[in-house]
């Protein structure tokens, strides 16, 4: 492990340098943890050895990594030794109204600061803090100590004002390479985790040094250092003595001063209160009228240029909930961590970690049936420490515990040792803030509504199956679909089990980004209900009737009276102006299924517009077929189709009537042409019979691709037909068989792409078929035998009420 870097020197008031010790330990100096001096003790005994809960005077700068436990226990022990009258975390200053907040007992983490720009919520910052957090615990110590604590990083006004810097280097990935690691975060658990808490935060001090040993602050991090400097400085004209600064460990060498070896002359800048002061993690800042000098710090003014005439921006700050799973280094989260939930595990389970992580585990497959015993858990802690020992680590880590769970408690299968790493490595917990933090009023009545539904928030990603005709489950499948509108997608629909329309099968999950999503949408309305008709509203304006149809649906779905009544009436005006057929082919299809709920969702008045819009579909279709090319006529079958289907629900008597005149004609392009004939053979409502219709358009008269697209648009409603009627099989052997060498590839991508969406079942008993002799007739002209299957017929025909009729 490296050696400790010494105390280092803070100016005092009269005019003595105190408290400092040379750069690095050698020779017969020794840390002592606090105690000040040169090479020598001092000779007042009673500044020796810092004695615990006695404040200790001075500025102490605690550089720490982020989300590190151990970080985190190291600064919670060294508050409570140095015990301070001002904390300073590294933070946005607007949040310092918000700190209070941390002492609500409705705060629970993993939580993060939120800044925002009214009007812009989509540039906005967060500050994620969870328990093992070190800015967490200097927190949760100043407010359960009653004392003052400050954020003391560049303001949000200016951080979303600026643009950011490039991606900065990896400072514990460059210490982990240089030891001969290849992961970063075993390094970090050798030399922090595993060794205990003496000596933390020095050891992440002086590991930082070395790796910014030349490194020249540039851009937003530059000023930020400036500012975290300026922040200091006042701290100390207002008259604190003790001051303590949690910051990430980057930042630390900007905030210290060089450690010569004290002096009995040395001078301080006047007014800056002294006492003692250690350099590593626990260092002197700079003060008031701090000199420069070879390798010193900036000085007031040369910070004061740096932040003058920034850029700034009004901005909100409030506390939202934060997810373990955000925390990880993978959610794209620059300062994350690989495993937050072991590293909480870490921090909340100091004593037997390893058996106790595995303990857990076994729990957790045993929730999921699996047969895990005491054994298990016994073998895989020997197997851990096992493992650890082979590798020349200090503890089990993550990896050990890992391997152990793969091989003894899973027994080798992977996905169990998935469900442990999601549950349990990244963690699936989901903080929460108190009542008292300022909300948009949106955000407030989504938590009421929340609550009234009794539908929690949750981390993962929960099935729920709601049945409409219970009002709990129809008040959740409004809200899940205002939210939806207003672009809150908390819950995604999945296809439900049931095919009838009083069933609905939603996957939810709540994750913190949606908490920025009701901020944009908080411009719509202060409730859920007024924003998503206000957010209807507007869509309606300017939108074209397929999106207008679509709209009405969601509305019913979401129950918005009044933003449906301004929807049909958008739809009624636009249908009269707009002549286009297929305009109102697309929008159909949408209303008619709207009109399926009427009986569960109450709607009404749908039934009118819908009939009429299908009346003025028939009288414009025909015309509309004409002239059409391929793209245009695939475009139009698949309109068809939707007007096939919507027309089946409203009673299709005028659909079907209307097709049946456009299939008398000879001038439609082959795709529709078919199209047209399936329908009306599927409809019974063909008024010749099939083959012969097959027949012609598979002539040697016709072109080859007009067949196949032809083929292609009667059997793109399946392959069955087929194999069904022998008849058919035989025309389109035929007609294949005869084709020229040369037609026979010009045709092959439509006919491939006909036959390819068939099912896999399908085309082999076409082949079948093909193969035994049906396409030629054979089949056909042997005959069946129906005497097997009268005893069946009978029985049927009893089933459906036919019995006795001939």
């Amino acid at each position: 492990m490296p050696a400790e870097i010494a105390a280092g020197a803070f100016p005092g008031p009269d005019g003595d340098r105190r408290g400092g010790r040379g750069g690095s330990r050698s020779g017969d100096d020794h840390d002592d943890r606090g105690h000040s001096g040169g090479g020598s003790r001092p000779e007042d005994p009673a500044q020796e050895v810092p004695v615990p809960g006695v404040p200790v005077p001075g500025v102490s700068v605690l550089g720490v990594r982020h989300h590190g436990p151990g970080s985190a226990r190291a600064v919670r022990d060294e508050l409570n030794r140095i015990r301070p009258d001002l904390v300073l975390v590294e933070g946005p200053p607007e949040a310092d109204a918000l700190v209070a907040l941390a002492a609500d007992p409705g705060m629970r983490p993993p939580v993060a600061l939120l800044a925002y720009v009214p009007g812009e919520p989509s540039r906005a910052a967060f500050w994620p803090f969870a328990e093992f957090s070190p800015e967490w615990q200097a927190i949760a110590y100043a407010v359960r100590a009653g004392v003052e604590v400050r954020f003391c990083d560049l303001p949000a006004a200016h951080s979303l004002a600026l643009d950011a810097d490039p991606v900065r280097r990896d400072p514990i990935g460059e210490l982990a390479r240089a030891a001969g690691y290849d992961d970063p975060e075993r390094w970090w658990e050798d030399l922090v985790e595993h060794r205990g808490e003496a000596g933390t935060l020095d050891v992440v001090a002086e590991a930082m040094r070395a790796a910014r040993e030349g490194h020249v602050a540039e851009g937003v991090e530059a000023r930020r250092e400036a500012y975290m400097r300026r922040t200091l400085r006042k701290a100390t004209r207002e008259g604190f003595t003790r001051i303590a600064v949690v910051c990430g460990a980057w930042h630390l060498p900007a905030l210290t001063l060089p450690t010569p070896a004290p002096s009995a002359s040395a001078s301080p800048a006047p007014g800056v209160p002294g006492g003692h002061a250690r350099e590593t993690g626990r260092t002197a800042g700079p003060g008031p009228g701090t000199p420069d000098g070879p390798g010193g710090l900036p000085s007031a003014a040369e910070d004061e240029r740096l932040l003058r005439g920034l850029p700034k921006v009004r901005v909100e700050v409030t506390w939202v909930p934060w997810t373990h799973g955000r925390l990880a280094a993978g959610a794209g989260y620059g300062a994350g961590v690989g495993a937050p939930g072991w590293y909480e595990h870490l921090f909340t389970a100091p004593d037997h970690p390893v058996e106790r992580w595995l303990a857990r585990a076994a729990a957790i497959l045993r929730e999921e049936g699996l047969p895990v015993s005491s054994a298990h858990v016994i073998e895989a802690v020997r197997l851990a420490e096992g493992l650890a020992a082979l590798r020349g680590r200090p503890l089990a880590g993550l990896s050990e515990v890992t391997d152990a769970v793969r091989a003894v408690l899973c027994g080798g299968d992977e996905l169990p040792v998935e469900l442990v790493r999601r549950r349990m490595v990244v963690g699936e917990r989901l903080g929460r803030v108190p009542d008292a933090t300022p909300m948009v009023p949106l955000r407030r009545d989504l938590r009421d509504e929340q609550r009234r539904l009794r539908m929690k928030p949750e981390v993962m990603a929960g099935e729920h199956d709601l049945d409409l005709r219970r009002p709990l489950d129809l008040g959740r499948s409004r809200l899940l679909h205002r939210l939806a509108l207003l672009g809150v997608p908390w819950g995604t629909p999945r296809r439900a089990r049931s095919k009838g329309t009083f069933k609905e099968s939603w996957s939810l999950e709540w994750r913190p980004e949606l908490d920025v999503a009701l901020i944009e949408a908080a411009v719509w309305g202060i409730t859920v209900e007024a924003a998503a008709t206000a957010r209807v509203r507007d869509l309606a304006n300017g939108a074209g009737l397929p999106e207008l149809a679509a709209l009405v649906e969601r509305c019913l779905l979401a129950h918005l009276p009044d933003a449906l009544t301004y929807v049909l009436g958008r739809i009624e005006d636009r249908a009269a102006l707009d002549g286009e057929v297929r305009h109102l082919m697309g929008a159909l299809p949408a209303l008619v299924r709207a009109r399926r709920y009427g009986d569960v969702r109450g709607t009404e008045g749908l039934a009118g517009v819908t009939e009429s819009m299908l009346a003025r579909i028939c009288a414009g279709l025909s015309p509309a077929l004409t002239g059409l090319d391929e793209d245009a006529a695939r475009e139009m079958a698949a309109l068809m189709d939707g007007v096939h289907t919507a027309a089946g629900l409203m009673g299709g008597g005028r659909w079907l009537a209307t097709l049946a005149g456009i299939a008398r004609r000879d001038d439609l392009p082959g795709l529709l042409d078919g199209r047209i004939v399936r329908i009306l053979f599927d409809a019974e409502a063909l008024e010749d019979d099939v083959a012969v219709r097959m027949a012609r358009a598979m002539s040697s008269g016709d072109l080859p691709a007009r067949s196949a697209a032809w083929m292609e648009g009667f059997l793109s409603g399946g392959g069955l037909l087929l194999v069904h009627d022998p008849r058919l099989l035989a025309v389109v052997d035929a007609w294949l068989t005869g084709l020229s060498p040369e037609a026979f590839v010009d045709v092959l991508p439509l006919l491939r792409r006909t036959f390819g969406a068939f099912p896999a079942p399908e085309r082999r008993m076409i082949g079948r078929r093909v193969r035994s002799g049906a396409a030629s007739g054979g089949e056909e002209e042997a005959g069946y035998d129906d005497g097997p299957a009268a005893a069946a017929v009978r029985t049927v025909r009893e089933i459906l009420g036919h019995a006795g009729r001939a």
